[in-house]
């Protein structure tokens, strides 16, 4: 499902190129749940960044579903990136002028592969899902921290991705919170196969996972 060989990003600074990420080499295959695990400004963000198609590798090749991602146009990243990637941030990332109902709806209704008509119950499906049917007219600050991530997962899964990236998804999170979104997660990777890659410096939360990646200074370790 998702093939990295020999990934660089370098970013330019005013102190001269900084190395995020060194010649990464990677391989997870279809349905696992991996974990990157690693410090803050280990490298992890930045590779996640360019597996999901938002940060283009200095150099390197990255293969999603066979696809060499960053070869495509604009616009056929564009489409990928919305129908094959679902992305859940460390960061509050809903749109706070709209409902829960209608954040998840989003991606698919900017797709335009389905009508209003479909997408909209199929949102509602995806809140109720992760708990939160009867919040779907919620607007983002009438939601606590774990009720907008549950609505971020909902969203990154409303156009069925083949790959759900999650970087720290639980950074911000209370203990009993952080282990419901990781069952949240988990659950997707089992009960849907769903490659799951989940980006952690908490050693706990990659427990679970079927393969566990070490990261430090920008490159795999043993």
């Amino acid at each position: 499902m998702l093939s990295c060989r020999s990934v660089h990003k370098v970013y330019a600074t005013d102190r001269g190129p900084v190395d995020a990420v060194r010649g990464v080499d990677l391989e997870v295959a279809a349905g696992r749940y991996a974990a990157l695990i690693g410090r803050s400004g280990s490298g992890k963000s930045s590779l996640m960044a360019m597996v999901g198609g938002l940060a283009r590798p200095t150099s390197g090749t990255i293969l999603v579903d066979g696809i060499d991602i960053w070869s495509l146009g604009d616009s056929a990243m564009a489409r990928f990136r919305s129908r094959r990637i679902g992305y859940v941030f460390q960061f509050q990332s809903l749109l706070p002028t709209l409902r829960a109902i209608d954040n998840v709806a989003l991606p698919a209704l900017l797709d335009r592969s389905r009508s209003r008509g479909d997408v909209y119950p199929r949102a509602l499906e995806l809140l109720r899902e992760v708990g939160l049917g009867d919040h779907h007219d919620a607007f983002p600050s009438e939601m606590s921290a774990g009720e907008q991530r549950r609505t971020v997962i909902a969203r990154a899964l409303i156009n069925e991705p083949a790959l759900l990236l999650a970087d720290e998804p639980t950074a911000d999170l209370d203990e009993q919170t952080e282990r419901e979104i990781l069952a949240l997660l988990t659950g997707v990777n089992r009960d849907r196969s769903t490659t799951l890659v989940l980006v952690t410096h908490n050693l706990a939360l990659a427990g679970a996972a079927e393969q566990v990646v070490h990261i430090a200074d920008g490159a795999v370790v043993p």
